[in-house]
């Protein structure tokens, strides 16, 4: 590491920050462009991919002929190649060659993927990354739709990333090879969450799509911490993909995150983010190059880290959701058929920054809480998750961490130490002898009470000024939901039906 460092000072790829951290921007693209990402279509890929608008195909010729290109535009050129691993379960485990034309791709690497320790790496990995900020495709003879392309080649077992430098190509890309192996090869759930697990041994798992709270919420001192935003949900565990976090750090303090601010330190790779003038301390404040400012860094960097990151079957799920409406709760217990359709729903809003030209919150459904990242059906994820929750009889919790008293621009955000109380409740199981009422729309079970947690705010609608106004949001919002599920009600049975929202005859 300490090389890597020296090398990316060394090339001017970025500074050194007063926490040690190295501080990089990734140009151009702050954030993933998932209408860039293809895969190939051959014999693997034809049957088995969801083809459409996010998963795009290219062509066998139209990959070879890009790869040959990219071989020979770096062969002149200084390249970091690392050998690394994805899943701590070793049952699961794929060996990754990363080659990539910035040192601090290559550290991103190193702090994001597993790291071989005593074990020397197999000669020929199954995976190969290669990743060149600096190559430019050629749209018109490439196949592609603009210069900057991730293409996955489920075949040659192989990931081209070009035109972008923003790290969260790799790592997303590792993410999607596994979401097509795992739940057909080895009846495994791969999910978009991350995962704590405390002293008794009771596994929490949190869905979210980015900035929903995934990293933030399952840091917490008193649990240990399997992983921040990929994992496994096998036969008889929970297993981290990576070796470290990618954090979302705008307005981070170390009263707010203790945790996630002490892993920023020498190893960690900062991304697009300013100082205060005439300093090396970072202003994390500061959005003007994108909202979008992260830190990756090694697991071990977060103190309670669990190592090897595996852990026991979950005994509470989240979803999480940034609700931009203002309508939802920011806590309600699912029955199984809620969990069903909230899962294949997918719902938040789109936190700014966190994709190219996004920068306002958007609501959005992302089937499985990871849309983007599925090769396969959603339906696929869907019911292995319900298959998994009925075997072990999972706790199944919404939980909103957006807005309250009023949609966006009106409400508030929700408090994060009111978020935490409430999930600590549901941990320690007295949220459960609490009272329970009924959401009117959504049918949602909110409870009247929780401990540190003001009783005025578990019920939405107690929160707008004007109630006839939450009533009419609640039930566009509802609509919404149920346009969006026709993509899926030719796949869908009957208990996931039953979780769907009622839209009252006034609004119809």
């Amino acid at each position: 590491m300490p090389e890597l460092v020296e090398e990316a000072l060394k090339n001017g790829e970025g500074t050194l920050a007063d926490t040690g951290a190295l501080a990089i921007d990734t140009g151009k693209f702050t954030g993933r462009s998932p209408k860039d990402r293809f895969i190939v279509c051959d014999s693997v890929t034809e049957n088995a991919v969801w083809w459409g608008d996010i998963n795009i195909k290219i062509s066998e010729q139209k990959f070879n002929a890009l790869y040959e290109k990219m071989i020979a535009y770096v062969n002149d050129k200084t390249i970091y190649v690392r050998d690394s691993y994805a899943c701590a379960n070793e049952k699961y485990g794929i060996s990754i060659r990363v080659i990539t034309e910035h040192a601090f791709q290559n550290i991103f690497a190193n702090n994001l993927f597993l790291r071989y320790k005593q074990e020397s790496p197999p000669v020929q990995p199954e995976w190969t990354i290669i990743a060149v900020p600096s190559f430019l495709a050629d749209p018109e003879n490439d196949g592609t739709r603009q210069q900057n392309f991730s293409i996955l080649n489920f075949s040659k077992k192989m990931i081209l990333i070009g035109g972008t430098a923003y790290t969260g190509e790799i790592k997303k890309g590792i993410f999607s090879v596994l979401n097509f192996v795992l739940p057909a090869q080895k009846n495994t759930l791969s999910m978009h969450c991350s995962a704590n697990v405390g002293k008794e041994g009771d596994t929490a798992i949190f869905f979210g799509l980015s900035g929903t709270g995934k990293t933030t919420l399952s840091a917490d001192p008193d649990r240990a911490l399997v992983g921040d935003d990929e994992h496994g949900w096998g036969d008889t565990s929970v297993f981290n993909f990576e070796g470290g976090c990618y954090a979302k750090c705008v307005d981070l303090s170390a009263e707010k995150e203790p945790q996630i601010f002490k892993a920023i330190k020498f190893g960690a790779l900062l991304e697009n983010i300013s100082y205060f003038p005439n300093t090396r301390t970072v202003d994390f404040s500061n959005v003007e190059k994108t909202e979008n400012t992260r830190v990756a860094y090694p697991l071990d960097h977060i103190e309670n880290a669990l190592e090897p990151s595996v852990a026991p079957i979950p005994k509470n799920i989240f979803f999480l959701t940034a609700d931009a409406f203002g309508v939802l709760p920011p806590i309600s217990k699912l029955t199984p058929e809620q969990a069903m359709f909230h899962f294949i729903s997918g719902y938040t809003a789109k936190v700014a920054g966190t994709e190219t030209g996004v920068t306002e919150p958007q609501l959005t459904f992302s089937a499985c809480f990871g849309k983007a990242f599925l090769p396969l059906h959603p339906m696929v994820y869907a019911e292995l998750l319900g298959q998994k929750m009925k075997a072990n009889q999972v706790n199944v919790w919404l939980v909103n961490t957006g807005w309250s008293g009023g949609p966006y621009g009106v409400g508030s955000r929700m408090k994060l130490s009111y978020t935490r109380a409430m999930i600590a409740a549901a941990l320690n199981g007295s949220l459960e002898k609490a009272s329970f009422v009924e959401h009117s729309v959504f049918g949602l079970h909110m409870p009247t009470s929780c401990e540190n947690v003001p009783s005025a705010i578990l019920d939405p609608r107690e929160t707008w000024h004007n109630k006839s106004e939450y009533d009419l949001k609640a039930n566009e919002l509802a609509v919404a939901f149920l346009n969006n599920f026709k993509e899926f009600d030719d796949y869908s049975n009957e208990a996931i039906r039953k979780g769907m929202p009622k839209v009252t005859e006034s609004i119809n």
